[in-house]
């Protein structure tokens, strides 16, 4: 029976930098709180193994044949772990063990603990405005306000996040979906502060392609899960041009007392009519799919 309440999954890719330092860190807390570490080697070509291998320890190795993304290598070793609950620690130095011991002693009954980087932490400047918009989408279509949207260090009860594994990015913004698509979900999601420092390394993260990626990824949660929130939106901004529309181009120009839709406006009104009850029909189909058995491993 393992009596490890806790492995630590660290996903890594083309980590050489820092993956041996990061692993040094956490081998005496490992030892002392009888956790378990799990690293996603995702097709470094690098020397990042040769690190790894250095370590004389009890560290469990996956090595995966090519490159899929920080996503899939987390998704892999959620799967293999056999404890409660899980962390994700990234392997590029960020995170400091004192902050993970904190948030284990008070994850309480949160299905999710997510660590909330602090205005001490290290900020990358360039990636502000980007962050910045991403949070807002997400707390306009959550109707929450979203502390840190895609902090890489969090605590998951591991049968709740992967019976949902499938809903969420195999890429950079796994952080960020999972957060989205566990709120919707209902789970409680909390909140604990922590410090992060400068990565070791370079970054492979592209700000466009992975913002705009992880764009459309929560508005297709927010579609699976809540989806009047789009719908809605849609339909009466839809019905508002129409009325404006027909106003504007109708009723100015149309002789006193006439009664008459100009066709351009019947079908902007009935095109939001359509969407409206669309999304009555996809909401109840959501709502049926949420309560369906999810089969866990």
């Amino acid at each position: 029976m393992n009596m490890k309440k806790l492995t630590i999954i660290i996903p890594a890719f083309n980590e050489e930098q820092g993956i041996k330092n990061t692993l040094e860190t956490l081998i005496p807390l490992i030892k002392e709180k009888n956790w378990g570490i799990i690293v996603v080697n995702d097709g470094s070509t690098d020397r990042t193994v040769e690190k790894i291998k250095q370590l004389d320890e009890d560290i469990k190795l996956i090595n995966l044949p090519y490159n899929r993304g920080y996503g899939s290598a987390l998704k892999t070793g959620i799967r293999l772990a056999k404890t409660d609950y899980i962390a994700m620690f990234d392997a590029d130095g960020q995170h400091n063990p004192e902050d993970l011991v904190n948030m284990w002693e008070n994850v309480g009954d949160y299905d999710m603990l997510v660590g909330e980087r602090g205005k001490d932490s290290h900020q990358d400047w360039i990636r502000k405005p980007g962050k910045w918009i991403l949070s807002k989408i997400a707390n306009l279509l959550t109707g929450r306000k979203i502390p840190d949207l895609n902090s890489g260090l969090r605590i998951i009860k591991r049968k709740i996040i992967i019976s949902r594994l499938h809903l969420f990015s195999d890429a950079f913004s796994f952080s960020t979906t999972s957060t989205v698509g566990l709120m919707n979900l209902g789970y409680f999601v909390g909140y604990h502060p922590i410090k992060v420092n400068k990565r070791v390394g370079s970054s492979t993260v592209k700000q466009l392609k992975h913002g705009s990626n992880t764009i459309l990824l929560i508005i297709r949660l927010i579609t699976l899960f809540s989806p009047l929130k789009i719908f809605m939106p849609v339909s009466v901004g839809l019905f508002i041009l129409g009325i404006v529309y027909e106003f504007i181009f109708g009723w100015l120009r149309m002789p006193a007392g006439t009664i008459k839709l100009i066709p351009t406006a019947f079908f902007i009104l009935l095109t939001s009519l359509l969407i409206f009850f669309f999304g009555l029909v996809v909401d109840q189909i959501s709502e049926m799919r949420k309560y369906q058995k999810v089969e866990t491993e």
